[in-house]
């Protein structure tokens, strides 16, 4: 009998640790939001995110304080004798959180760790044929985002991004819209929506915008979009949010509904920041 009301007393403490466990976080995450913002960082965010002067300033608040609960999340990991430093982690975490400024605050739940290299790093590519492997060779890549806990980024790409960035290519929002798309489980260039009816809109404008960015990138047309995006429905979601981001005004003239529709997705209108496309 005690043993039974033992147990019992367990599961309810358990239980009122589930149910309290999103407010508690919600208050630490608050907490957080509302220290002061170190200069030091605010120095680093402007010699290096171009976008940032053109935020309003709700919107730079905003993301100090999302860039503050991003770094006492997120684990950072240098890769081949890469020491990370503060200013690699603020800059990340900076553009990264971007993406958050529409105030959804999940903070990539899935996402854990971050491993940075120095350069662009090489990792084995697996073809499968059925359930034999046919291929297994070394390819250079700039990024990757993992659907377990794992994301990963080169270092200089990330610099190079930060420096060119109107040229609609940015390997940290690439990666990580990769993140929000993978936060329902399945990776197909579909993320959560706000309600059940944007998904009929969401994929009647992806599916054609996907399809001529395909053709456009066949008949080797020029286009907004890096070609990259043609690969497959779940990279085309990340390359037109880095053109969202990067080249709002070529985006909103060439593809307006897709705009309208990244633009409904995150509660931003980039054009509005007024940073000239090239």
């Amino acid at each position: 009998m005690l043993q039974a009301i033992i147990f019992l007393f367990i599961i309810i403490i358990i239980a009122i640790a589930i149910l309290l466990s999103p407010s508690l976080i919600k208050q630490k995450r608050n907490r957080l939001k509302h220290r002061p913002f170190p200069p030091l960082w605010n120095s680093i965010i402007e010699n290096n995110l171009p976008i940032y002067p053109h935020l309003s300033p709700t919107e730079r608040r905003r993301l100090q304080g999302h860039i503050q609960v991003f770094l006492a999340e997120k684990q950072f990991i240098g890769c081949n004798g890469l020491q990370v430093t503060e200013e690699i982690k603020v800059i990340i975490a900076a553009v990264a959180c971007l993406l958050l400024l529409n105030e959804r605050g999940k903070y990539f739940p899935k996402l854990r760790s971050i491993l940075i290299y120095p350069t662009a790093y090489f990792t084995k590519e697996t073809t499968v044929s059925g359930k034999y492997v046919v291929e297994e060779k070394p390819v250079v890549r700039l990024g990757e985002s993992w659907s377990k806990d794992l994301l990963i980024l080169s270092w200089q790409q990330v610099k190079q991004d930060t420096c060119n960035w109107k040229d609609g290519q940015n390997v940290v929002l690439h990666e990580f819209a990769h993140q929000l798309d993978q936060e329902e489980g399945k990776v197909e260039g579909v993320p959560i929506l706000q309600n059940n009816s944007d998904y009929s809109n969401w994929s009647k404008v992806m599916t054609q915008e996907y399809k001529q960015l395909c053709n456009d990138v066949e008949q080797q047309r020029k286009t907004v979009m890096y070609s990259y995006g043609a690969t497959r429905p779940a990279e085309f979601f990340s390359v037109a949010t880095e053109s969202f981001f990067e080249k709002p005004q070529q985006l909103q003239k060439k593809h307006l509904a897709l705009y309208e529709l990244l633009q409904n997705y995150y509660k931003l209108d980039p054009v509005q920041w007024d940073i000239k496309d090239d």
